[in-house]
């Protein structure tokens, strides 16, 4: 009973294997440096990045960059989870490897970043503007890479169902941050306080 449960295990991994190989090889045959949606996806991830850099606030980077690092791997587990899944998919990538890496990786975590610094400079609450950067992200981020062919939703998601996901993505990466705050401030070395 367990050797056919071990050879089914092995067959699906194989399928998984063939389907990945099948992606490259598109992503080879089309994709790779000759089209605009590739340099699009480039530049959702460069540009992002190079405006962190110059608009972080360098007294509190440490918070700002492990809150948008629970972001960046909250969003990462949310995506792979959809596209295993089959609720949405990435047509055109930098790496067939990372499908979502553009949108994981920076315009995402960055917005988030930039929008929790906001909220703690100017002493904002944090989560009526989590809401409305969930919104933005789902409602026109999303919608505008539908549009250009470089998200695609399948079967009954939609783009209500995004906008949740990212409520419950800021939520957990606030709730992460806040946990080791308050450890810090427990049982650590007396610092600043955000």
């Amino acid at each position: 009973m367990s050797n056919t449960r071990l050879e089914q295990f092995d067959k699906a991994v194989q399928m998984r294997e063939d389907s990945t190989d099948f992606l490259i090889h598109i992503w080879k045959e089309y994709h790779l440096y000759s089209t605009l949606e590739y340099w699009i996806m480039a530049s959702i991830l460069v540009f992002p990045l190079i405006i962190l850099f110059l608009k972080i606030d360098k007294s509190k980077i440490f918070l700002i960059g492990f809150y948008g690092y629970s972001v960046h791997v909250v969003l990462a587990y949310g995506d792979i989870y959809g596209m295993n899944e089959g609720f949405w998919h990435y047509p055109f990538q930098l790496l067939p490897a990372l499908p979502s890496l553009s949108v994981d990786a920076s315009i995402v975590p960055v917005g988030c970043m930039l929008m929790y610094q906001w909220t703690l400079n100017h002493k904002k609450n944090y989560y009526v503007y989590a809401i409305l950067t969930a919104g933005a992200f789902a409602l026109v981020f999303k919608p505008l890479l539908v549009g250009l062919g470089l998200f695609k939703l399948y079967g009954n998601i939609n783009f209500i169902h995004l906008f949740v996901g990212y409520i419950l993505i800021l939520l957990m990466a606030k709730f992460m941050t806040n946990v080791f705050l308050w450890t810090q401030k427990k049982y650590g070395p007396p610092t600043n306080t955000y």
